[in-house]
């Protein structure tokens, strides 16, 4: 019985010190950057998927960063699945969200495109884009941190047909 007293107390004193540690606020240990890359980033060896990345890609350049979304039926399937709680399904109804509801001006369609990219992901019929997204620190507004925004599409046939990213409700 007293080994067994023992073993609990030696483990109960033992693990107080990882308690602790456990408990402190975890701060983000490293920036997320950009790629150094971007443009290689939207490749594949695998035709099928590089055909995915590539249309990824315009659909930044061309919709998301031109606000040219008369070429939305060029990217985006009619049918359009939309995950976003602010945008409504339906390639309509996004096209309806970026040009009236967010107003996004139509600009040239540059060469290449300006977000800052950190990661692209690709498999089967899904493409995922990482952002760099900075922020002011709440705790200390002469600070900033970086922390990522993700959107991944779906493909159906060349075109994007479901959409994911990462924000919430009247953002």
């Amino acid at each position: 019985m007293i080994p067994l007293i023992r073993n609990i107390a030696l483990g109960c004193a033992l693990s107080l010190p990882l308690f602790s540690i456990s408990t402190l606020p975890a701060h983000a240990q490293e920036a997320v950057v950009k790629a150094a890359d971007v443009e290689a980033l939207f490749t594949s060896p695998d035709p099928k998927l590089n055909a995915n990345k590539q249309v990824t890609y315009k659909i930044i350049r061309d919709l998301l960063e031109a606000g040219h979304w008369d070429k939305a039926d060029q990217y985006l399937t009619e049918r359009y699945i939309q995950h976003n709680p602010n945008a409504a399904s339906g390639r309509d109804g996004v096209v309806k969200f970026f040009t009236q509801v967010l107003k996004v001006p139509k600009k040239p369609i540059p060469e290449k495109i300006s977000s800052p990219v950190a990661f692209v992901t690709a498999e089967g019929d899904l493409v995922t884009v990482g952002f760099v997204r900075e922020y002011k620190d709440p705790k200390d507004p002469a600070k900033t941190y970086t922390t990522t925004w993700f959107d991944t599409w779906r493909f159906v046939d060349g075109k994007a047909d479901e959409h994911w990213d990462s924000a919430l409700k009247g953002q």
